[in-house]
């Protein structure tokens, strides 16, 4: 059974032959928190117990491939400059109720990299995300004043994932770049759901423990500029036929 561990509270980040095959595929992540500490046994129900679904919703799910690949989409990633936008990963992620686990601020592009940075995620609440049940919260702004320092690749080993400093591009390119602030402040984004929530690659965001007795479940897709370098040191590799086109619906 492989738990979803984000690097916090664990020496590494997830990386194992389950997570690094998900490609294109559907499947399940457990959350640290639903195993005893002491006998390693799951401690909850299993439907309570999963921190996320994924990697390849969009392509073998009906209902999720129609929300990702459509006209609507492909017209807001038309309106953000891409020409040939590829999804390349989708996931659904289970904030469970009372153990649903602390993200640290990250940005997106460190985990899909290209060169220069291009990656837009689509979250889409299924559920009301609010303080409570950890919701997002966001530092304003910080996608023109926050390199891309390292980003989450496969080990040269082959045995597992890990960090290394980014040696191209930090900021995609055409972006104006602002100055560093000693200290980001973050803001809440509580939702609806139903809310699309576009997400810049370099833009850093977090999210709380959910401590509340309610679920927060969130469907997620990454699109990237398919004309740009997408090398093989990414922890996330191409399907057999590449990335998924997004304008194939939607053109």
């Amino acid at each position: 059974m492989t738990k979803f561990t984000n690097g916090e509270n664990s020496k590494d980040h997830v990386g194992d032959e389950y997570f690094l095959t998900s490609h294109d595929k559907i499947r399940f992540f457990f959350e640290e928190d639903a195993f005893d500490p002491a006998t390693g046994a799951l401690a909850k129900p299993k439907h309570h117990a999963i921190n996320k679904i994924g990697h390849y919703l969009h392509a073998l799910n009906p209902a999720f491939r129609d929300v990702t690949l459509n006209p609507g989409n492909g017209s807001i990633t038309r309106s953000l400059g891409f020409k040939d936008p590829r999804v390349l990963q989708s996931m659904i992620i289970c904030k469970q109720p009372e153990i649903g686990a602390r993200v640290p601020p990250h940005q997106d592009s460190t985990f899909l990299y290209t060169n220069p940075p291009s990656a837009v995620g689509f979250w889409i609440a299924l559920e009301d995300a609010t303080a409570g049940n950890g919701c997002l919260s966001f530092a304003k702004g910080s996608h023109r004043r926050t390199p891309l320092k390292t980003r989450f690749v496969r080990r040269q080993d082959e045995k597992g994932t890990e960090f290394v400093e980014v040696d191209g591009a930090k900021f995609p390119s055409a972006l104006e770049v602002e100055e560093p602030v000693d200290e980001e402040e973050y803001t809440l984004g509580e939702v609806k759901a139903g809310t699309l929530v576009l997400i810049h690659g370099n833009l850093l965001h977090k999210s709380e423990k959910n401590l509340s007795g309610k679920s927060r479940f969130i469907y997620t897709f990454h699109v990237i500029e398919g004309l740009l370098e997408y090398d093989v040191k990414n922890w996330l590799q191409p399907p057999e036929d590449g990335f998924t086109r997004l304008y194939q619906a939607s053109a």
